[in-house]
């Protein structure tokens, strides 16, 4: 079905519209997942989304144990309609849950750190398996769950007196390293078929005027072809 109604919204759409959301989604990954514990500035957290959109990373997890996530809408710039959220705040322990959610996605749990003797950044092995990278709050980090649940953890290299990069710089950073040699990798870190379906559906309903009774139409017109 989502093919027939992506092929019906199309018409609803310009022809370089379309075309814009084919490249950037040929550019999406996975593969590579951002998880963010209990940011608590919504500067910090809009700045991140939108880092993470610039870098083709679709899904976000959040994490929210004492702190609500509230997104910046000036900061953000509409970066949050175009990735999937996916919230952690119902458990006793949202950490330990999303951990297990991602675990039983088939990621490695990576945490990331300033201490010296975790491995650097430029060090880190893409090609083992999928990642979700864990950025902690703004004040403390990673949460003792993560690191005692982490499988891998990395730093990036600071060369001054500060102990810790901004969390958004932090991600922004982090990204550019491993999208980079994603994208040069033998990783099988594009979207399959069915997640490029999915998405682009998703992104031509936030882009399409009334597409509520568009959508009705189609299904209307699709019950009564199968009634012929």
């Amino acid at each position: 079905m989502n093919i027939e109604l992506i092929q019906y919204l199309s018409q609803f759409l310009l022809e370089n519209r379309l075309q814009t959301f084919e490249n950037v989604l040929k550019l999406r990954t996975r593969y590579l997942t951002v998880v963010l514990e209990d940011l608590f500035q919504a500067q910090n957290a809009s700045a991140v989304l939108r880092t993470c959109e610039c870098f083709g990373i679709q899904d976000v997890h959040i994490i929210e144990n004492r702190n609500k996530f509230i997104v910046h809408k000036e900061i953000s710039m509409g970066s949050n309609k175009w990735i999937n959220l996916h919230k952690y705040s119902s458990s006793a322990n949202n950490s330990i849950a999303a951990i297990k959610h991602l675990r039983e996605k088939g990621f490695r749990i990576v945490a990331t750190s300033p201490d010296p003797e975790y491995p650097l950044l430029h060090d880190f092995d893409l090609s083992l398996g999928k990642v979700a990278l864990f950025f902690g709050t703004e004040l403390s980090g990673i949460s003792k769950n993560i690191v005692e649940n982490a499988d891998e953890f990395i730093r990036i290299p600071m060369f001054g007196f500060t102990e810790s990069f901004n969390i958004s710089v932090s991600v922004a950073l982090c990204l550019q390293d491993l999208v980079s040699r994603l994208h040069n990798s033998e990783c099988n870190w594009q979207l399959n078929k069915e997640d490029y379906d999915e998405i682009l559906l998703n992104w031509m309903r936030h882009s399409i005027k009334k597409v509520e009774l568009i959508e009705k139409k189609f299904n209307k017109l699709r019950d009564t072809n199968k009634k012929l």
